[in-house]
């Protein structure tokens, strides 16, 4: 399809309403640049939310991801893979950490985030089980996961949802106050 409002049309009348993009159909990209379907050009300050910060259709990146399809799709981490240790291996050499722990999602990444911090408040700290709190931050928003949505302060993202994990405070970004009434031994 070449028309902007048939795009919009089918995909609405096939897909979930869990959006509300912008009217704007891209079919290409070049660089920090993309095109929509009647050839308007725009500057791409979106980025995928940050994870295309390289830009579209980079030959490098291209060429690497077609060597690789072309040797081996997928695994899934119940088997070893030839790639796995060699990235993670210049991934910690870059970032200065020991270890790394790949992850599909930025809420996937989040989850595993919360995890670890109530696992190492349990088994380091001594906070009594299942007691654990975290503070965070009203106007947040890191994913659409359960656990994520019950500390958002949205309601849109909230309504419906419930009933969600509990051991999130709730604060205002920048009041220290808050944040120092919010820290406590759990």
């Amino acid at each position: 399809m070449s028309d902007s409002a048939a795009v919009i049309a089918e995909t609405e009348r096939f897909s979930a309403p869990n959006y509300s993009p912008l009217p704007v159909v891209v079919s290409r990209g070049e660089g920090v640049w993309v095109w929509d379907v009647e050839g308007r050009r725009y500057l791409d300050c979106i980025s995928a939310y940050s994870s295309l910060n390289h830009g579209h259709r980079h030959p490098r990146i291209v060429a690497a991801l077609v060597e690789q399809a072309g040797r081996l799709t997928l695994t899934s981490r119940a088997v070893h893979n030839d790639q796995l240790g060699v990235y993670l291996k210049e991934l910690c050499a870059l970032a200065g950490f020991e270890m790394a722990l790949p992850m599909n999602t930025g809420a996937e990444a989040v989850e595993t985030a919360i995890k670890l911090a109530r696992k190492w408040g349990y088994r380091q700290k001594g906070v009594a089980q299942d007691s654990a709190e975290i503070v965070v931050c009203r106007n947040n928003f890191h994913g659409r996961t359960t656990t994520i949505v019950g500390f958002s302060s949205e309601a849109q993202y909230r309504e419906d949802f419930g009933p969600f994990t509990p051991g999130f405070k709730l604060i205002d970004f920048g009041d220290l106050e808050a944040l120092r009434e919010g820290l406590t031994p759990n």
